[in-house]
């Protein structure tokens, strides 16, 4: 291995932090607290004075749990595990949603608010626990806090790769400040229509917002590229759940990935949408996925030329 390869792998943020960027790209993303526009949803409420918006997040960030996680995909999972860091609360209000009770309804389980440096310790003893990477579950909404977090993080050591796992519902302009910090995007693809984008998590502008997003995630990282072991280290990786009846629109979502971003890009056609929270209120969407949906949807992928991930 080169020395312009072990270059090319070490982490984008380290090089923000020496050249002082890094601070100021988090005195921007903080001064939108004060009326947040962290996301689409547009709230303009002032959480630095307790205000909350759809999302309900405070100030201060909010962590429900923070392992070494097995069951994410191989190129982040590894033999050591990816280091996930869940954080309460979410802008998109899915009524399928599996991890409502940290989501939505915060209450029932609960969480810990941390500071920068709290929460840059949790990194760092996900590192000391031998993570391959810092998977930051559901930031949108703690931007800032995370990124605060990161020059601690840095001066202690940290030097792994930090992954951005959105549902994809995110700002053109916050994913802009991220350049150089985070080294995998892994979001969503959730809908390609507005109709069901509406209907299940109220955003009829997602189907556009996401396309933006996913184009500029890509313009960022390109494609996902993994070392001699399998790891991934830089890129975008893309989740596409599959739904009952086609309500997500897998077909269309494919199309746009292969076509628009690359046939190389690495996606992760999921099979285990089931029911919860909400889903009962909508026949439709009320049951489990059939075999037949899936493979379906895994032909869909093909057909548009798509190879990787699933």
């Amino acid at each position: 291995m080169s020395s312009s390869d072990v270059e090319n792998r070490a982490p984008s943020y380290i090089t923000l932090y020496e050249s002082g960027e890094l601070f100021r790209r988090i005195e921007a993303l903080e001064a939108m607290l004060a009326s947040c526009t962290l996301c689409p949803r547009n709230c303009r409420v002032d959480r630095t004075r307790g205000e909350t918006g759809v999302c309900r997040a405070g100030e201060r960030a909010m962590i429900s749990s923070a392992s070494p996680h097995f069951g994410e995909e191989p190129p982040l999972v590894g033999s050591n595990g990816s280091g996930t860091i869940f954080m309460t609360h979410c802008n998109h209000r899915c009524v399928f949603c599996q991890n409502y009770d940290i989501s939505q309804e915060v209450g029932r389980r609960g969480g810990d608010e941390v500071g920068p440096e709290e929460l840059a310790g949790v990194m760092i003893a996900l590192a000391e626990r031998g993570c391959h990477n810092i998977n930051i579950v559901s930031p949108t909404h703690y931007v800032p806090q995370v990124l605060a977090a990161l020059p601690h993080a840095v001066r202690a050591g940290l030097d792994l790769p930090l992954v951005y796992n959105t549902g994809g519902y995110d700002s053109i302009e916050v994913v802009r400040l991220l350049e150089g910090i985070f080294d995998i995007y892994m979001p969503d693809y959730k809908f390609t229509d507005p109709g069901p984008a509406k209907r299940y998590m109220n955003a009829p502008d997602y189907p556009e917002v996401i396309k933006v997003i996913l184009k500029e995630m890509h313009r960022q990282v390109g494609i996902l590229r993994t070392d001699e072991d399998g790891i991934a280290y830089r890129g975008l990786l893309i989740r596409h759940l599959v739904m009952p009846a086609d309500a997500a629109g897998t077909a269309e979502a494919m199309e746009f990935i292969a076509s628009e971003l690359s046939p190389d890009s690495y996606v992760n056609v999921m099979q285990q949408y089931h029911p919860m929270y909400r889903a009962n209120d909508f026949p439709e969407i009320a049951r489990r996925l059939s075999l037949e949906e899936y493979l379906d949807a895994v032909r869909a992928a093909r057909r548009a030329g798509l190879s990787r991930g699933f």
